[in-house]
């Protein structure tokens, strides 16, 4: 192939990739109309800040980063569908890994506190490095084990990070005993696949469609689980 050739074709990709982001920032803005403009930035600059970084430091799968606003940031947002954060709420996001749910969730709730920690370093620079970038002044990212985390938080969120009984003893005793939502504060964690082995021990665990929120055959087998924590005043 000549480079006129190739050069054209680099174009033609860029313009389709270009095109497949915009889409899909459409079908956040949808499900989500009354962002500002200031989060509608914030949003669109997360494509180029997670693909600068991601090249330097791998936080998101190679295969994933031309699909980052289905698979990180909509589906991070699905907890959103579940709840609406009121001000002065502290969230706990633990193994965030390059910042989800935690960076979307923070966009889209700007008057709630949100901690994200992983035990990777390399990963917190990342959420810290975009976080600053985009303006966001209510999440504060740490490089530390959940089991680490000083304080009580109104509710914890994650992305799989590892099995429920295991997540459940790390977080359970962080949960705030004080609720001031419509439902009690707890754990709230994205999962997909058949979960009635997991959750067999949970049995006031509530399993929220993702495919009933946003219409992608991604979401398909994907859930927002939601387990109540009462923790004693």
């Amino acid at each position: 192939m000549s480079s006129f050739s190739i050069f054209f074709t680099f174009i033609s990709i860029s313009s389709l990739q270009k095109d497949k982001f915009a889409q899909l920032m459409e079908e956040i803005l949808k499900h989500f109309m009354e962002l500002t403009e200031i989060q509608i930035e914030q949003f669109n600059k997360l494509e180029d800040l997670y693909k600068t970084w991601n090249a330097q430091i791998n936080v998101i799968s190679r295969k994933d980063i031309d699909e980052l606003y289905l698979r990180h940031v909509l589906h991070s947002l699905a907890i959103a569908k579940i709840i609406e954060f009121k001000p002065k709420t502290r969230i706990l996001d633990v193994g965030t890994g390059g910042g989800f749910p935690g960076i979307p969730l923070a966009i889209l709730f700007p008057k709630t506190k949100f901690v994200l920690v992983d035990s990777i370093g390399k990963k917190i620079k990342v959420v810290n490095e975009v976080s600053q970038a985009i303006g966001l002044e209510n999440l504060t990212a740490i490089h530390t084990r959940a089991e680490n985390v000083k304080g009580q938080f109104d509710f914890v969120v994650s992305r799989a990070v590892t099995k429920m009984d295991a997540f459940y003893n790390w977080v359970r005793k962080k949960i705030a005993p004080k609720h001031k939502h419509s439902i009690k504060n707890g754990i709230l964690y994205l999962k997909g696949g058949d979960l009635t082995e997991e959750l067999a021990k949970f049995p006031k665990a509530e399993l929220h469609n993702i495919a009933t929120m946003f219409d992608n055959p991604f979401f398909e087998t994907k859930k927002v689980v939601y387990i109540p924590i009462k923790n004693r005043l």
